[in-house]
């Protein structure tokens, strides 16, 4: 069967991106009367981005716990170990080779910039998303949107 519009589950992310765009154009036409509403949302984002910072300090521990509960129902750890630890090795390996060769030449063919600057710019972000939260972009969003705000000067809106 060929689901049909209405017979798939699930949201509508199109609608709600759309619904978003048009509301934030029609608050911005508004002027000060949608101000109030502007701030509003503002202090949600900011609410949001603390909740996500305070979730991800947690993880970890979470994840510990997760991964110690199957190390324990397990019968060969050797086996475990030897499998998760080429994993591991294999994991960084790539991250390594993306972040340090790939990663900044598409920034210096892009930009025709030293990529190290870039670097120097971020240090406590690229931190963050290396070794604490296992690479995860989600985790490290408000500390790199502060970096980008504070060391380049982007405006807030932007970032």
């Amino acid at each position: 069967q060929i689901p049909v519009g209405t017979d798939i589950e699930g949201m509508n992310i199109l609608g709600l991106v759309l619904f978003a765009l048009v509301l934030g154009v029609a608050l911005k036409k508004l002027g000060r009367e949608g101000e109030d509403l502007i701030r509003f949302f503002n202090s949600f984002n900011e609410a949001t981005m603390v909740l996500v910072t305070w979730i991800m300090w947690y993880v970890p521990i979470g994840i510990m716990f997760l991964v110690g509960s199957k190390i324990v129902e397990m019968e060969d750890i050797v086996l475990l170990v030897t499998s998760l630890g080429k994993y591991i090795f294999a994991s960084i390996l790539g991250h390594f080779i993306h972040g340090v060769i790939i990663l900044p030449l598409i920034y210096f063919a892009s930009t025709r910039q030293n990529p190290q600057q870039l670097v120097a710019q971020h240090p406590d972000a690229l931190c963050l998303t290396s070794f604490f939260f296992c690479f995860s972009s989600s985790a490290t969003l408000p500390s790199m949107m502060k970096c980008i705000e504070e060391n380049n000067g982007v405006d807030n809106r932007i970032s």
